[in-house]
């Protein structure tokens, strides 16, 4: 095999390969045989009710837990044989910024660049500040910080190594409208420079406006995977007052998971 050969076949490699993932909890059967792939460079939404099993698959993804079941590979490397490799290559943010508030936002991104044994410490520290619209609050110690701005430098600080997987768990939850925008953009930016993003979220709004594909988790299995056009193709349009209304993502999973809005407001 030739040289342009051998590239253009490791550009189709999926980013992330997922294959009958299976997952429980003495009794309780959290993933039921999840299968889905991500394309390098893509923001792939994983959607889900709470306990959905949406963290779950995450830790298994990125080496902190075991799957009882099934395969998976990130960037090419097997999870569970080659986990210091597969750590490597990846970045995890969970629900809640890890910042240091004790420190500044650039003493931060310099710890985490030094921890990592990075060369210039300073400079990724300084190129990250101004990437994510955090450089006049550099200086300032990340206790003062909104939200927004905490998780904002908690992605810039995973991004530290430039790995070409990250891996976003609920991102935005507790967080304010403006926050939440600020976030995405942040997002988008992270696809755009192609880093790949597997990004779980329970509000459909977010995988709306963020993801390449969509797939939705319900009672351990993905069933549904698509782009948002894909997903929406799977109901029919309605007809109001003559004009032909395209069903909304949150029509599409309620459907999808065998929920009406009435049962979602018995069930609160």
């Amino acid at each position: 095999m030739n040289t342009t050969t051998a590239t253009s076949t490791h550009s189709r490699e999926p980013a992330i390969r997922v294959r009958g993932i299976e997952k429980s909890f003495d009794d309780l059967h959290v993933l039921r045989g999840v299968d889905f792939e991500v394309a390098p460079g893509s923001i792939f939404a994983l959607l889900g009710s709470n306990g959905a099993g949406k963290t779950t698959l995450v830790r298994i993804l990125s080496t902190l837990a075991k799957a009882d079941a099934g395969t998976a590979t990130v960037a090419g490397l097997d999870v569970a044989a080659e986990p210091g490799e597969v750590r490597e290559s990846i970045s995890l943010t969970g629900q809640f910024a890890a910042v240091d508030e004790v420190l500044t936002g650039r003493e931060n991104l310099v710890l985490i660049a030094k921890l990592r044994h990075l060369k210039n410490p300073g400079g990724i520290a300084d190129e990250l500040l101004a990437g994510f619209s955090l450089t006049e609050a550099g200086g300032r110690k990340a206790a003062t910080y909104s939200g927004g701005m905490r998780r904002r430098l908690d992605i810039a600080m995973s991004l530290i190594g430039k790995p070409p997987v990250i891996f976003l768990d609920e991102p935005t939850t507790g967080l304010d409208p403006q926050a939440r925008i600020e976030v995405w953009q942040t997002i988008r930016r992270l696809a755009d420079l192609g880093t790949t993003v597997l990004l779980t979220t329970q509000y459909l709004d977010e995988a709306e406006q963020l993801a390449d594909r969509i797939a939705i988790l319900h009672e351990g299995i993905i069933i549904q995977n698509g782009t948002l056009a894909e997903l929406k193709q799977l109901l029919p349009a309605a007809t109001v007052e003559y004009v032909e209304k395209q069903p909304t993502l949150e029509e599409v999973f309620l459907a999808l998971v065998g929920q009406t809005g009435d049962e979602l407001k018995a069930a609160s």
